[in-house]
């Protein structure tokens, strides 16, 4: 039988042996052996759990290319702040190992004071490359796009360019190279060489006969929506990204397009769930953390009251019919899934670009009569539920109505809001959420309290 795989090693051995390394050997070639047998994201998930003392001296002792590799496994904004800990000179010589735009977008996370000091110890070259990226603004091709690829002149043979890619195939190597980009004598964007052309043209063919000259390309502002329709239309692995005149400035990679989404509908999510200044995770000092959420929460409270005045409003009605109660949170619950519903929909319409505020009534308009229809379906199973239960038809119609009306209520305002909100440049990821809630919260109890008044002797009789 094959010898089995040792264990890998678990989160928390890992985290001690480093822990126990960094406290215990002053010597820099210890320290370095104890964790030379972790895989970066091995190393890169206990670094996650040090002390911030240990994690900056870890990062000193470290090579610079291995310091890089365990930045790529931490989530960028830990990268970020292990970064702004670090001598600037030393921030630098470790960023240089990574790619320029992966070193912009560390670096978009840092004070701009901090990035100025860090630019300044970089290669000139590399400086000016990553100040160019870090200055696009975010989710345009500019702030995505990879700057090395490979670019010939027209001119240039098919044969000079196999041979400069095998005299340079050590630099080339971590390029993703699917296709070499045409380029003029002014850096102009003329067409796009696949390799399969390449290795199958003779050495004396000019690269303007095999290169492909119908290409589709996009400007360095293009955004995220309109670069996501290119690459849903066509099944490009990248493309060029060219200035104002024309110029080849680099390529944006599917991949990268499909990180960048996943980062704004992670955004997203946190902003909807009340998690405000940007992404967080527990190893963040706890009174930011506090702070961050407390921002949101206490404007809750004010919320929560407002649809609990309701309530006290008609305390007499609900002692009077007790059960009553148990089907508050049943109507408020469900109207807001259903509101939830829609206002995930209009905010992944707003992200395409497939609605704006101006086509809020249009919306609105969808949205009620879609309501209308699951509303009156989910208040007949309710009532029907109430009826089995207490075998009252006047409770059975409450319930059920008030669940129907204020479903209408929820989707309406779930699919409009979002796009109020963002007419009048709010976020609407962060305020949909809650004002959807206080709204079917309060608008649910006035609706079941105020048909339960309205028949209290048939309700108690």
């Amino acid at each position: 039988m094959p010898e089995q795989e040792p264990d890998r090693p678990s989160a928390e051995l890992e985290r001690r042996q480093v822990l126990e390394a960094l406290q215990e050997s002053p010597d820099a070639a210890l320290v370095l052996e104890a964790i030379e047998h972790l895989q970066p994201s091995e190393l890169a998930r206990a670094v996650a759990t040090l002390p911030s003392a240990e994690q900056g001296r870890l990062f000193e002792l470290a090579e610079p290319d291995r310091a890089a590799a365990i930045f790529t496994q931490l989530p960028e904004v830990q990268a970020a702040a292990l970064i702004e800990e670090l001598q600037p000179d030393h921030a630098a010589t470790i960023l240089e190992q990574l790619p320029h735009h992966e070193q912009a977008g560390l670096l978009s996370e840092i004070d701009v004071r901090g990035v100025e000091q860090i630019l300044s110890h970089m290669e000139t070259e590399s400086a000016v490359a990553v100040r160019r990226l870090y200055d696009y603004p975010d989710e345009t091709a500019g702030a995505l796009m990879v700057q090395d690829v490979l670019r010939y002149e027209a001119g240039s043979t098919v044969g000079a360019v196999a041979a400069d890619l095998q005299r340079h195939a050590d630099a080339y190597r971590d390029l993703e190279v699917q296709y070499l980009h045409v380029i003029d004598e002014g850096g102009r964007l003329l067409g796009v060489l696949p390799l399969r052309e390449l290795l199958l043209s003779t050495p004396e063919t000019a690269v303007a006969e095999a290169m492909l000259p119908d290409l589709i390309s996009v400007p360095v502002s293009a955004t995220v929506d309109e670069l996501e329709d290119l690459f849903t239309r066509h099944s490009f692995f990248g493309l060029p990204v060219v200035d104002d005149a024309g110029r080849l400035l680099g390529v944006v990679q599917r991949s990268d397009l499909e990180h960048a989404f996943t980062e704004r509908s992670e955004d997203e999510y946190r902003k909807s769930l009340g998690i405000v200044g940007g992404e967080e995770l527990r190893s963040f000092p706890y009174l930011l953390r506090s702070r961050r959420r407390l921002s949101w929460l206490s404007l809750n409270v004010v919320l929560n009251i407002a649809a609990a005045s309701v309530i006290a409003l008609y305390q007499d009605t609900l002692a009077a019919v007790i059960s009553l109660a148990a089907f508050l949170p049943i109507i408020s619950d469900m109207s807001g899934c259903s509101g939830n519903q829609a206002v995930a929909v209009s905010m992944r319409e707003l992200s395409l670009g497939l609605a704006t505020p101006r086509d809020a009534f249009s919306v609105w308009r969808k949205e009620s009569s879609l309501a209308l229809l699951n509303g009156s379906v989910l208040g007949l199973l309710l009532g029907a539920a109430a009826w089995l239960w207490q075998g009252n038809l006047f409770l059975s119609l409450v319930v059920g109505l008030a669940l129907a009306a204020n479903t209408v209520v929820a989707v309406s305002i779930g699919g409009v809001v979002p796009l109020v909100l963002r007419g009048l440049d709010l976020d609407p990821a962060l305020a949909s959420g809650p004002i959807l809630t206080t709204v079917t919260d309060l608008c649910g109890f006035l609706m079941a309290l105020s048909l339960a008044t309205l028949w209290l002797p048939r309700l108690v009789g």
